[in-house]
């Protein structure tokens, strides 16, 4: 029997987070750059930029795929045959498209790069996937709206080289796998070119027509954020998706930090990897998406047609921990130099993250500055310090500390 195989593929939303992404686990990252892509918002990556990503993946083992799927109006058409020609020369992996004028685009302009149809095209059933196979695709990123029995439905009625992907974890959107005139009419930015303001997110109160100005509370604490969307999480599920017949398993991300893309590509690889050797996750690994930020956790549409239902209390984000700092050089003792993320005191418990090791606790016992003076606290943003960790930890591991209750 065949080993099962599964991708995974972290976000890339500036070159830190690619990075991160390579360091703790990515077989595959995403990224865009300063046109045509869904996250306007994040960092993304200039033509020269670009190039790197993709030598810095490849150098790694990783594969590169850079996104392109905006819904394209004509103005887009007109520019983007230069765009997919650098998306070829830079020898990228894939591009994600939506759009089947720039997916028979693609073929001409980067030929060498493979084609994933993107979430924005809304495929929902196996006889668009089929077609879709038949125009070049290589991948199909399914819409995030199917049930797993669905998933696998499309997987066993499809071409076997046709790989498919889907989200596991991140931010849901309140409209069908993203489209959304929503930013548009309240804004006028376009959230299907990739400037969506998430007006979803905010909080609402109800208005009477001959009373312009005058809020009326629709809950009795006041407004609610009735169109606010749970967080996707699949950590617990991933031996499902792999039984499903699903090759890559993505996560949403773009414009979330690198801690984030740390520590939740870093706990997939875990669980992708127990996955495939048939093995029970630790538990280490499931707390760990508890300690970035994020809304409360569903498992979307996978389990029930229903959906990730919505979160009204507030939009806000929260997390279990804050970065503490970020570590820059260590020797094999111990001893390190670090980036103050957020203040932290002599004395404090502390947690190591890593990506060759699970969360290691310590006490802050010591603390030093830059010059080599003893202090008791890090209250400067961004201030360098010294200290000792448990163990050796590379470039871009971090330390943070529990917030309390």
């Amino acid at each position: 029997m065949e080993d099962k195989k599964l991708e995974l593929l972290s976000p890339a939303g500036d070159m830190e987070r690619l990075k991160m992404a390579i360091l703790y686990g990515a077989d595959a990252v995403y990224m865009g750059g300063k046109r045509f892509g869904m996250r306007a918002q994040a960092g993304n990556f200039s033509r020269d930029e670009l190039k790197t990503a993709v030598e810095l993946c490849h150098a790694a083992g990783v594969k590169a795929y850079i996104t392109c799927n905006n819904v394209m109006r004509n103005g887009d058409v007109r520019d983007i045959s230069a765009f997919l020609e650098n998306v070829g020369d830079i020898g990228a992996d894939a591009v994600i498209v939506s759009d089947i004028g720039v997916m028979a685009m693609a073929r001409r302009y980067a030929p060498n790069a493979a084609i994933h149809v993107s979430t924005q095209a809304g495929v929902a059933n196996y006889e668009s996937a089929r077609i879709l196979h038949d125009m070049g695709a290589s991948r199909v990123i399914l819409a995030r709206e199917l049930t797993l029995s669905e998933v696998a439905e499309i997987r066993a009625k499809t071409p076997r080289e046709l790989e498919i992907e889907v989200f596991a974890h991140g931010s849901m959107c309140v409209s069908f796998s993203g489209r959304c005139l929503l930013s548009n009419y309240m804004t006028a930015r376009d959230a299907n070119r990739g400037a969506c303001a998430q007006p979803c997110r905010w909080k609402y109160h109800l208005v009477e027509e001959r009373g312009p100005g005058e809020h009326f509370e629709i809950t009795e604490d006041g407004g609610t954020y009735i169109m606010n969307s749970r967080d996707l999480c699949m950590i617990e599920h991933i031996p499902e998706l792999l039984d499903a017949g699903v090759d890559s398993v993505k996560i949403e991300g773009r414009t979330k930090s690198a801690y984030y893309v740390s520590v939740i590509t870093n706990a997939y690889r875990r669980a992708a990897d127990a996955a495939m050797a048939g093995e029970a996750l630790g538990e280490v690994w499931k707390r760990e998406v508890y300690k970035v930020s994020h809304r409360p956790y569903s498992t979307g549409f996978f389990f029930d047609r229903r959906g990730p239902g919505q979160h009204y209390e507030e939009s806000s984000y929260f997390a279990d921990c804050d970065v503490a700092a970020q570590v820059e050089s260590c020797d094999e003792s111990g001893n390190a130099t670090l980036t103050q993320r957020n203040k932290f005191y002599k004395g404090d418990t502390l947690e190591l993250i890593r990506p060759n090791g699970e969360p290691v606790e310590f006490v802050a016992e010591r603390i030093f500055n830059a010059d080599g003076e003893e202090i008791d606290s890090t209250p400067h943003p961004m201030m360098e310090l010294r200290m000792k960790l448990p163990v050796c930890a590379p470039r871009f591991s971090f330390v943070r500390k529990g917030k309390k209750d």
